[in-house]
């Protein structure tokens, strides 16, 4: 045995066996000795503190409590098994409006980029095309696209003007009226009508994603007063009883986290692209009003 570098105190390691701490010899022989009360430990109980090749001391670990499996691992079947009535409805009630906004984001997500897609064919046909009947029967194919609704609302409207005109009397009784505010009043209809249609169930996601932390956290307070219970009844409240139920109640939060976070995310995104595609409806309408007075209403 040889004590630590520096100093002639202690813990040596002999064989299997850890001893003491080394003292200088009571005779002042020289040497250190292992007193009588020193005690011996298993070596599977010590660490290293220094290098074992330079060194043969070892520093003793802390006597640490084993932390119960309920922190290292999470067991889903154990957590629904253990949940009260209300945290159960809570856990189901989440779990339902979770599935129901990813399906309606992907439902939403899809008609929104069919309705980009077709908008840009519209488009790209409208201001190449030379007559407005060619524009009227390749919109009336692109149904997902708002503006080719739109244009077909002014465009229907402008040929019951242009009917009514050659009726003679009536006709001119039509132009007096106005005909161009009623093509706009019929351009103004059709974009309400199609960001109606656009935001259709999209309030869903916004409250989904306000409530459900609230819903989530609700079941968290159930459940930890129901723990608090099931301790006082025990009468031990130690890290392994308190742990367990306390983290099983954390996890409605963690589901009304989970539910929300996507709903909000989406809910953002689409009515930033649906007020995209308001302002290029009412870009589209005075474009389109334009072309209409200036070939129609001279």
């Amino acid at each position: 045995m040889r004590p630590a570098t520096g100093s002639s105190w202690g813990t040596c390691r002999w064989g299997s066996e850890v001893f003491g701490p080394l003292l200088p010899h009571p005779t002042g022989g020289g040497g250190n000795y292992s007193p009588p009360w020193a005690i011996q430990l298993k070596q599977a109980t010590v660490s290293p503190l220094f290098d074992p090749v330079l060194s043969e001391c070892y520093a003793l670990l802390p006597m640490t409590p084993h932390l119960p499996l309920a922190l290292g691992a999470m067991n889903y079947v154990e957590i629904i098994r253990d949940a009260s009535l209300i945290e159960l409805a809570v856990l189901l009630l989440l779990m339902g409006v979770s599935v129901a906004s990813w399906a309606l984001i992907a439902m939403k997500a899809s008609q929104l980029a069919k309705a980009r897609a077709q908008s840009l064919t519209f488009l790209d046909t409208f201001w190449k095309a030379s007559r407005l009947e060619a524009i009227y029967q390749t919109a009336q194919k692109l149904d997902g696209s708002p503006l080719s609704k739109v244009f077909c609302a002014g465009y229907e409207e402008l040929t019951k003007l242009a009917q009514a005109k050659e009726g003679g009397t009536e006709g001119a009784l039509a132009e007096r009226l106005g005909g161009i505010e009623n093509v706009e009043r019929a351009l103004h209809r059709a974009s309400t009508a199609q960001i109606t249609e656009l935001e259709n169930r999209v309030s869903f996601l916004g409250t989904v994603g306000a409530a459900s932390p609230f819903v989530g956290l609700f079941g968290t307070v159930i459940g930890i007063l129901s723990a608090f219970n099931q301790i006082a009844e025990q009468g031990n409240a130690t890290l392994a009883t308190v742990a367990a139920p306390v983290g099983n109640a954390l996890f409605a939060t963690a589901a009304g986290l989970f539910a929300a976070i996507p709903a909000v995310v989406a809910y953002n995104s689409f009515v930033s692209r649906i007020k995209v595609f308001d302002t290029e409806m009412s870009n589209f309408s005075a474009d389109f009003l334009n072309i209409i007075k200036r070939h129609f209403f001279r």
